[in-house]
């Protein structure tokens, strides 16, 4: 925004230390001038007449007045440049913090944000300003290096699907005597999961931006309906899925609390043993601490997990077996998409391994109150 220039800060707290004390002096020595006016007479005698003419009789307050007002004077110019000067030096030592904080904001629109203030000192306005900046920063660049690798991992992603599409291209133009039916057939599902991949991405966005509009929602009724599209996936892997849970109802975006609930057990069937496995869904509302809260829990059987890879999990394009693809392992989104989808709705999410292998998930999010219809806060 374009402004007209003006006056700094600094000049203007001089200009206020020294109009103050030009204004204290002032009041000062008109409390003073005062004072003698009421106790010094108007006119006196002198001691010795002979020294004056008109009978010993001279004016006191009159004769007080011309060596009162020069020395006044002299005293409001002493206070005038004593002001400006010590106003000056004041307000450059109270703005410098300022100075250090411009400084640094200047230096983050470059796009340099690695660096801090940390302002020396005890705790004060200023350094209460200086401290959140740099939590501003340290989050800005936390924010800015998760999109990068984000941008860079999808790349990779996407670069992977067409590189093989290309390459599939190639062998057909060079080879005309193949099989063209089995090119199709691969092309068709490497162009799927590119698909896929970019419907992720666009669904990641979208949550992101919390551009949806709140509904009723009953996660119970989300959890039965994912449980049912999934089942052939689960019968096909020898996959138990039990389900159990109470009336959830909260508020939010139907489809994306859908897809949230379908990434979690698409997830809890994928990533479990090889035969005979066992995934639970449950949905329950909260208690203790946070009763203001509904509960969707998915938990699986499988290998068994550290706690440093569960906290990564939810990383985009991580995968708990690595980067193996399967028939059904998904793009590497399914738990970043539950994760931006969870905050998107004021939840938390919370992965914790199995001691006896296995994930246990648990989405919280705010419960809707059934004869209100308006979320808990």
């Amino acid at each position: 925004m374009d402004r007209a220039p003006g006056l700094s800060v600094r000049l203007k707290l001089t200009l206020s230390y020294a109009g103050f004390l030009m204004l204290a002096g002032g009041l000062l020595l008109a409390a003073v001038w005062v004072f003698l006016l009421r106790y010094v007479p108007d006119r006196a005698m002198l001691i010795n007449p002979d020294d004056r003419p008109g009978n010993g009789v001279f004016p006191v307050r009159s004769a007080l007045l011309d060596v009162f007002a020069p020395r006044a004077a002299a005293v409001l110019a002493f206070l005038l440049v004593f002001g400006l000067v010590g106003g000056w030096i004041l307000a450059g030592r109270m703005l410098a913090p300022l100075t250090r904080i411009a400084d640094a904001s200047r230096l983050a629109s470059t796009g340099s944000l690695s660096h801090r203030i940390r302002l020396p000192g005890r705790n004060d306005e200023f350094r209460e300003l200086a401290d959140v900046f740099d939590g501003m920063l340290e989050r800005l660049e936390a924010h800015v290096a998760e999109q990068r690798r984000f941008a860079a991992d999808a790349s990779h992603e996407l670069r992977t699907p067409l590189a093989i599409s290309q390459a599939l291209l190639d062998v057909a133009r060079t080879d005309p005597n193949r099989d063209t039916g089995e090119i199709i057939d691969r092309l068709h599902a490497v162009n799927a999961r590119a698909i896929d991949l970019t419907e992720a991405l666009l669904l990641l966005s979208r949550a992101n931006q919390r551009s949806f509009t709140r509904e009723h929602v009953d996660l119970s009724l989300l959890a039965e309906e994912a449980t049912e599209t999934l089942l052939p996936l689960a019968e096909k892997r020898g996959i138990t899925i039990e389900t159990s849970g109470d009336i959830t109802p909260t508020a939010g975006s139907p489809a994306l609390l859908l897809q949230l609930t379908t990434n979690l057990v698409h997830n809890a069937i994928v990533h479990n043993l090889p035969e005979q496995g066992t995934v639970w869904v449950s949905t329950d509302v909260g208690t203790g601490v946070r009763p203001d809260t509904v509960v969707l829990t998915v938990e699986n059987t499988g290998e068994k997990l550290t706690p440093q890879l569960t906290s990564k999990l939810t990383e985009p394009f991580r995968r708990g077996t690595e980067r193996v693809h399967t028939d059904h392992t998904g793009v590497g989104l399914g738990l970043a998409i539950v994760k931006t989808i969870t905050h998107a709705h004021d939840g938390t999410l919370t992965l914790t391994p199995r001691p006896a292998g296995g994930l246990r998930i648990t989405v919280e999010l705010p419960a809707m109150s059934r004869t209100t219809g308006a979320a808990a806060l």
